[in-house]
C-alpha cells in the first residue's frame, strides 16, 4: 500500500508539473481519424521500404500501456478499443517540450499523436510522432501488467480495472454485444416487434419467485420489481400485436451463486397461433443464430466440454428422460402417495403439500438435469409447476411446456401459453393455496390478467431465455460475474459504516 501511495505521491507531482507548463491534465476534445485496427488493416501488408515511401500521416488517441525510452528517443504502446499501436517519439522530431511530457508520461495516461506510418526494423507498425497532445493525467496506478487483475472482488468491484488489465474480459463483453445484436436481429428478421413493459407492477407476476419490493410514496402503495415480462407481453398478444419480444432486466430477491444474480437479463417472446413445438423450432434459430458470433461451425468448448450447437437438437419427454436414467416409469397411473414412496426410496426431499407433479418435477431435478451436456428440449412438465402453460390433450396432468438444457443449465423455458380465463383462473387459485402452505416463490391472483384473457386470446407459444446464460455458453464464461458488467455485490465495510453514520 505504502508503494501505490508513493506512486500517487509522484504521479499528483507529475500533474502539478503539467500546470506549470501551461498543459491541462485533463484534456479536451481530440479528433483522432485512425483507431488501431483500421492501422493493422490498412498498413499491416506493407513492408518497411513501402511505409516509408507512402509516408501517410495519421492522427491517434488511447491509453498508454507501455514504455520504455532513454536518451532523445522512445516507444510506448498505445491501447484503444480496438486494439493496440505502437508509437515511436524523437526529441528532434517533436519538440523539447512535447518530448519531455511524453518521458514523463506514466503507464495509464491518455495521449494523443499525429505521425506517419512506419515499421520498424523488427517489422512491427508503429505510428512516428511528429506532434504529441497530453489528454488524461492517470493519477492511480495501473494494476501490474503482467499478472492482470485475478482477484475475483477487484474484478467484479472495480470492472474497469479488469477491462484494462484483461483482455479476454474486455473481448467477452464486446461478444456480449454483439451476441444480444443478432438474436435481436433474428428476432426482428422474423416478424417479431420489439416492445417495453413496466418494471415497477402492483403484482409479482409470470414466474415463481420471491420479488423485490419498495413503495411508492405519491400512490402510498407497495409495488415490486419485475420477476419476469411475461404477463404484460400476453396482453399485447390479446390487443393484437401477435409477435413481440423483450430484451431486459429482472430482479429476483433470491440466492446467488454461479447461475444466478439478483439482477439478470432475459428475453421473453410471444406469438400468435403458434404452439410450444413451434417454439422450440424458434429457440433452437435463436441459439444458432447467437453461436455463429463465435463460431463457423456451431461448436463451442464449456468448461472443458465440446457442445455443438450446429445440429440439431434432442427432443425427449420429461417423463421418458427420467425413465432413461433412472428406470422409473411415472407414466403409469400413480397415486400421489406412490409417487412420495419411490421419493422416499431414492432419497429425494419434498414438500407435505406436494403432489406426483412436484415429484416428477424432483426426480427430474435430482437425476436428469445435469446429465444433459448437449443442448436437449425436454417437454411436457407436470401442471403443478407451470401454472401459465397450456395442458397437454392426450395426458392434461402434464402441459405443453419445455426447456432447454446445455451442460446440465437451464437455458430457456417456454410452453403453449394458458389461453382459458376459467382454468387460469383456477391455477392461480392453486398457487396461492400453496403460497398459503409456505411456497413463498408461488404465483399472486392476478385478477386483471384474468380479464384480459376473458375479451380472448388466440393460441399462443412463448418464451423465456437467459441471456446471461446464453453467453456464458458462447464465451466459456464460469460465472454469470463474468457476464454481467457490474454484477450485485455486498457493500464493503467502509461504505456499510459510511451508510450507518448517514442513518444517525
Amino acid at each position: 500500500m505504502s508503494q501505490e501511495l508513493d506512486q500517487m505521491r509522484v504521479r499528483r507531482e507529475k500533474m502539478e508539473e503539467l500546470k506549470s507548463l501551461g498543459i491541462e491534465p485533463f484534456g479536451r476534445r481530440f479528433k483522432r481519424d485512425h483507431l488501431a485496427k483500421d492501422l493493422h488493416d490498412k498498413f499491416d501488408q506493407y513492408d518497411k521500404e513501402e511505409l516509408n515511401e507512402k509516408g501517410e500521416m495519421v492522427t491517434i488517441a488511447g491509453r498508454m500501456t507501455r514504455k520504455r525510452s532513454s536518451g532523445k528517443a522512445g516507444f510506448a504502446d498505445f491501447v484503444d478499443r480496438t486494439g493496440k499501436i505502437q508509437v515511436y517519439a524523437r526529441k528532434d522530431m517533436v519538440g523539447d517540450e512535447p518530448y519531455h511530457i511524453f518521458k514523463r508520461a506514466d503507464i495509464g495516461d491518455f495521449l494523443g499523436i499525429k505521425g506517419d506510418v512506419i515499421k520498424t526494423n523488427t517489422g512491427e507498425l508503429t505510428v512516428r510522432a511528429h506532434e504529441i497532445t497530453f489528454l488524461a493525467k492517470a493519477l492511480r496506478p495501473l494494476p501490474n501488467k503482467w499478472e492482470g487483475v485475478t482477484d475475483p472482488e477487484t474484478i467484479y468491484r472495480q470492472r474497469y480495472l479488469d477491462l484494462i488489465s484483461n483482455p479476454e474480459s474486455f473481448k467477452r463483453f464486446h461478444q456480449r454485444t454483439a451476441i444480444i445484436k443478432a438474436v435481436r436481429k433474428y428476432m426482428d428478421d422474423n416478424g417479431f416487434t420489439e416492445v417495453e413493459t413496466p418494471i415497477l407492477n402492483t403484482k409479482a407476476g409470470g414466474a415463481n419467485a420471491r420479488p423485490f419490493i419498495t413503495h411508492h410514496n405519491a400512490l402510498d402503495i407497495d409495488m415490486y420489481l419485475r420477476i419476469a415480462t411475461e404477463l404484460y407481453l400476453k396482453r399485447l398478444i390479446v390487443g393484437g400485436f401477435e409477435r413481440v419480444y423483450e430484451l431486459g432486466r429482472i430482479f429476483r430477491n433470491e440466492g446467488m451463486d454461479p447461475h444466478h444474480n439478483p439482477e439478470f437479463t432475459t428475453m421473453e417472446t410471444y406469438a400468435a397461433y403458434w404452439d410450444f413445438h413451434d417454439v422450440m423450432d424458434e429457440t433452437e434459430g435463436i441459439v444458432k443464430a447467437a453461436a455463429k458470433v463465435v463460431s463457423d461451425n456451431g461448436k463451442v468448448t464449456y468448461q472443458g466440454d465440446e457442445i455443438d450447437l450446429g445440429g440439431d437438437f434432442k427432443r425427449i419427454t420429461m417423463v421418458d428422460a427420467i425413465k432413461e436414467k433412472t428406470g422409473i416409469d411415472f407414466s403409469k397411473d400413480m397415486t400421489d402417495e406412490e409417487a412420495k414412496k419411490l421419493a422416499d426410496e431414492h432419497h429425494v426431499a419434498y414438500e407435505k403439500y406436494w403432489t406426483k407433479g412436484h415429484i416428477i418435477n424432483a426426480f427430474f431435478e435430482e437425476f436428469v438435469e445435469k446429465t444433459l451436456i448437449q443442448p436437449t428440449f425436454i417437454y411436457e412438465y407436470p401442471v403443478e409447476v407451470s401454472p401459465l402453460a397450456k395442458r397437454n390433450k392426450e395426458n392434461p396432468e402434464m402441459t405443453d411446456r419445455f426447456e432447454l438444457y446445455v451442460d446440465g443449465s437451464e437455458l430457456a423455458n417456454a410452453f403453449s401459453e394458458l389461453n382459458d380465463p376459467i382454468d387460469q383462473k383456477h391455477r392461480f387459485e392453486m398457487q396461492a393455496e400453496e403460497k398459503a402452505h409456505g411456497n413463498e416463490e408461488a404465483e399472486p391472483v392476478d385478477l386483471d390478467y384474468v380479464q384480459a384473457l376473458e375479451y380472448g386470446m388466440p393460441p399462443t407459444g412463448g418464451l423465456g431465455i437467459g441471456i446471461d446464460r446464453l453467453v456464458m455458453l458462447l464465451t466459456d464464461a464460469k460465472s454469470i460475474r463474468d457476464v454481467i458488467l457490474f454484477p450485485t455485490m455486498r457493500p464493503e465495510k467502509d461504505q456499510q459504516n459510511g451508510s450507518k453514520k448517514k442513518k444517525k
